[in-house]
């Protein structure tokens, strides 16, 4: 049996680049999600969409760790340590497989076509849901690969399937029979302005491209992104939307963050996050002697909502903290029928400490 623990503070500081001033908090008992899948002892398979610049890296070896796996890293060591150029990631117990190697040509072909990557045309979906069938039945494949560095289609690399695989790219649910074969979705939605932030980090200040060179490589990809990839979220169980911050206005450097951690009602098998009372609306702003905020401070809100016509409930954080070490456990103590308690817990101590001045912690709630 997998359990898979997916919450909404890890997939912000998973997505969030280091040099931002968001960090991780990790939100405990009732306030995560979790999935019990796996328990005919077979593969999971867990299908991840984003567009390129979105942190699908990072998130990956976040992700791969939680899960328990060690020993992360390329399969076959990688190119640097005498292995070939993989775009796979493995462990002890999760395989992480880019779709990019998916793609029908290479870089020549797809000027030869004039379609792009992320044009559905130029994926072999055949292919794709044939291997990743293989590979759910615990089924050992030979996957092609696409190199990233000359943009060639290489030697096929073999895929012994782990407990948990993880398939990550453009496309994980746009073919109905790979989306068919998924157990769980998750569609990373980075909003623009956050995007053009955070490529300007890496493409201008990290690799030297010019600010116009990022602009129009952003608009040139829009287009296909919308009609191949965008529509994608609808299908997703959970979709993680990063947004700019609405406690500072006009912020456009990407700094300080807010992230949506939309789930989908219904899912078998999946209890979705909360914070203190499954099914209420309710806006809380942490004590801050309890929790260490600086500038803007940090905001937490739940409620159920509708998105893409589908029932959801939303878990929302904006802003930041500044001490890794703290913990937050958000939690529901019946010291009275008419008494919800809040309460931070930190690393350092064995027991919660309950805020006992109003005016120190704000929560308001109502039923729906």
């Amino acid at each position: 049996m997998a359990k898979i623990i997916l919450a909404l503070a890890l997939a912000a500081q998973a997505l969030v680049p280091t040099r931002t001033a968001l960090k991780s908090v990790n939100v405990r008992a009732n306030a995560r999600s979790e999935m019990t899948m796996g328990t005919d002892g077979g593969v999971v398979l867990i299908g991840v969409a984003a567009d390129s610049g979105c942190g699908k890296s990072t998130f990956m070896r976040r992700l791969t760790g939680i899960f328990g796996g060690t020993n992360v890293g390329p399969l076959g060591g990688g190119f640097d340590n005498g292995g070939w150029e993989t775009n796979t990631l493995v462990s002890d117990t999760t395989t992480v497989i880019c779709l990019d190697d998916y793609h029908l040509n290479d870089r020549g072909g797809r000027k030869v076509t004039g379609r792009t990557a992320l044009d559905l045309a130029e994926n072999n979906f055949d292919l794709m849901y044939e291997q990743l069938k293989e590979l759910k039945a615990g089924n050992a494949i030979k996957k092609p690969i696409y190199n990233h560095v000359n943009g060639t289609l290489d030697t096929p690399e073999e895929i012994t399937p782990t407990q948990i695989v993880i398939v990550e790219g453009l496309h994980p649910m746009a073919d109905p029979r790979v989306r068919e074969l998924l157990d769980f979705s998750l569609y990373l939605d980075i909003t623009d302005d956050v995007k053009f932030a955070w490529k300007i980090q890496r493409d201008m200040v990290e690799r030297g491209h010019s600010l116009e060179s990022i602009q129009q490589s952003i608009e040139a990809r829009k287009p296909d992104f919308d009609a191949f990839v965008a529509p994608q979220r609808g299908d997703a169980d959970v979709v993680i939307q990063v947004l700019p911050t609405d406690l500072i206005p006009d912020e456009k450097e990407g700094k300080v963050l807010k992230v949506k951690f939309i789930q989908k009602e219904g899912k078998d098998n999946f209890d979705p996050a909360y914070l203190f009372d499954e099914g209420s609306t309710i806006e809380w702003t942490p004590c801050g002697k309890k929790l260490t905020c600086s500038y803007p401070g940090i905001k937490f809100a739940y409620g159920p909502d509708e998105f893409l016509g589908n029932d959801v409930t939303v878990l929302e954080m904006d802003g930041k903290f500044d001490n890794l070490q703290e913990l937050v456990f958000c939690g529901v103590l019946p010291f009275s029928r008419d008494c919800v308690s809040l309460f931070v817990l930190h690393r350092s101590t064995s027991s919660p400490t309950c805020p006992t001045r109003r005016r120190s912690s704000t929560a308001s709630s109502r039923s729906r």
